[in-house]
């Protein structure tokens, strides 16, 4: 058995393949990339690349990296996995729900076995996809993903590739897709080897997160390549459904066709050969919908966007929250529930100038909305969570509206754990930085007064502290919340008027701490505040109510304080 390496190093005289001890010396094959094929290496072969003499390092296209970020590639061979999905058709985004995890801290054992034995709890709760949070391999042994520098390995923290491969044909087999999050604007600060093999970074464009990645300047077209080979390998090879690109607004890229456009017409190309849908979602705080516009109408063709406008209105609207980006959503959510976005070129205070662009002929389904996600939770000092009672009040809302609602682990069941932001880097100079960079972040979107009461994400009672405690769902309460989760998804799929993603379709009557969402034949009423009301409405029959104490006679239907009823009219 012999292996082949192949390598890009455009500027290099010499390069090698270091296997153990020996060095096998590599062949220009052109365009700036070296080949050798090595007897006896194969599938499990460790190895790592030298470049002009220099110290060994990873592989840039590394698909194994047992040893984590500084330990040496391993051969892996994709052909080798037996997988159990052949009836797999694949699922599309039209009238799905999305639900958001972190490997590492879904189950006590954070790894993808442990997450594939809850399964079933989301095939009941009835989701259609999981979102998987990054799983390349970062520094230590926790850390949300964004940090990940060998792009094209899984960690061996989860369970390596094999893991993955596991976790994603146990989705498959119980009829839910998978979405996986990349990270395709910046690498992490540390093991990042990328720099010396290749122009990978600008020399000049910069991210909050570090160097940015280089798409546009010289030796860009290999660079691109890159990640657009990256991401094809993950839908074909690990039988992924979608993709959530994240923060794509960090995107440097001048080019007459955008690397988003690029890479969405090679997905489509893939999905046509593979016979199943391939999902594209973008994570942009440029409320721009020419991503999700097809590209043959000079979009990018994206098949959606995170819309945070709509967390934002949900979120001021339940918890009267005022500070920093939240001061403008104050009485958003009749317009953000019409119209998607609230800034669609109105003047953002936080930013200091107009924001975004109309997106109401988008169809709904395009957006994809939270009431929580692994961001509004975890970038909040302590990692807390909405209170239940408001979340119950969010899940009505969002699961009845013309988006593509997103859940975060736990949400279902109104879990009490926080969703921290945690690290473990090895370096103590980026250990320590962590930690200011965190504080410097909190005043900059005006949580001066946070700064001191996020825990140290270094610590690891902070990763400890926001893995699930599945055993709440033993307690009447957090069943109860559970129940109110299940019964609006299984509302939403029996009424399709719920999940109409025709936004120009939608109508809103509110008045002082209520509104009602008109969703055809069906009405949303919804009191938000603490106070009883009575709200006027076609009547009908009361479908669904999150307090037993709703009524509805004639054109009155009867709210307690913060409670929601879904009334089909006729």
């Amino acid at each position: 058995m012999n292996g082949v390496f192949e390598v890009w190093a455009p500027a290099a005289t010499a390069v090698d393949v270091v296997i153990g001890d020996v060095r096998h010396s590599m062949d220009a094959a052109g365009g700036g990339w070296w080949t050798a094929e090595v007897v006896g290496a194969g599938h499990g072969t460790d190895y790592r690349f030298s470049v002009d003499g220099g110290d060994p390092m990873p592989d840039p296209r590394s698909r194994w990296q047992p040893e984590g970020t500084f330990g040496p590639s391993r051969v892996y061979d994709h052909d080798r996995f037996a997988w159990n999905d052949d009836l797999w058709r694949g699922r599309s985004l039209p009238g799905s729900v999305i639900y958001e995890l972190h490997v590492g801290a879904f189950t006590p054992a954070g790894t993808f076995d442990a997450a594939a034995g809850r399964l079933d709890h989301l095939v009941e709760l009835g989701v259609d996809f999981v979102e998987v949070m990054p799983v390349p391999p970062v520094p230590g042994t926790r850390n949300w993903g964004y940090d990940g520098v060998d792009l094209w390995a899984v960690t061996d923290n989860y369970g390596g590739p094999d893991g993955l491969k596991r976790f994603v044909d146990a989705c498959h087999l119980r009829g839910l897709g998978v979405i996986l999050d990349v990270v395709y604007n910046h690498l992490g600060p540390s093991g990042n080897f990328l720099a010396p093999f290749g122009p990978y970074f600008h020399d000049s464009a910069a991210s909050f997160w570090g160097q940015a990645v280089n798409l546009d300047g010289p030796g860009s077209d290999e660079v691109r390549r890159y990640f657009i080979e990256n991401a094809l390998q993950w839908l074909r090879d690990y039988h992924v459904d979608g993709l959530r690109l994240d923060a794509v607004h960090a995107l440097h890229d001048r080019r007459a066709v955008h690397f988003l456009e690029e890479l969405s017409a090679e997905v489509d190309a893939l999905s046509a050969a593979v016979g199943r849908p391939l999902t594209l979602i973008a994570e942009s705080d440029l409320n721009d919908p020419r991503l999700m516009t097809p590209r043959e109408a000079g979009g990018h063709g994206l098949a959606a966007a995170w819309n945070d406008d709509v967390h934002h209105a949900l979120h001021v609207a339940l918890t009267g929250e005022r500070h920093g980006y939240y001061d403008d959503f104050a009485g958003a959510l009749p317009k953000v529930l019409t119209c998607a976005y609230l800034h669609d070129g109105t003047f953002s205070s936080f930013r200091g100038r107009s924001h975004g662009r109309p997106a109401r002929h988008v169809p709904g389904y395009r957006f994809v909305c939270a009431a929580q996600n692994h961001d509004q939770i975890g970038n909040r000092a302590e990692g807390d969570r909405m209170p239940a009672e408001a979340l119950r009040l969010a899940a009505g809302l969002l699961l009845t509206s013309p988006f593509t609602p997103m859940l975060f682990m736990g949400e279902e069941w109104g879990a009490s754990t926080p969703f921290l932001f945690f690290t473990d880097h090895v370096e103590p100079h980026l250990r320590e930085g962590e930690a200011d960079r965190r504080r410097r972040e909190f005043v900059g979107f005006g949580y001066d007064d946070w700064a001191e009461r996020a825990p140290d994400p270094g610590e690891e009672t902070t990763f400890l502290r926001s893995k699930l405690d599945w055993s709440e769902l033993d307690r009447d309460a957090h069943r109860a919340h559970l129940d109110w989760y299940r019964a609006l998804i299984a509302l939403r799929r029996a009424h399709p008027e719920l999940s109409d993603p025709r936004l120009d379709r939608v109508r809103v009557d509110h008045g002082e701490g209520w509104l009602v969402v008109h969703r055809g034949s069906c009405q949303v009423a919804a009191n938000l505040g603490q106070v009883a009301l009575t709200v006027r409405l076609a009547p009908g029959q009361v479908l669904l109510a999150s307090d037993p104490k709703v009524t509805a006679e004639g054109e009155e239907l009867f709210l307690p304080p913060r409670s929601l009823a879904i009334v089909k009219a006729g």
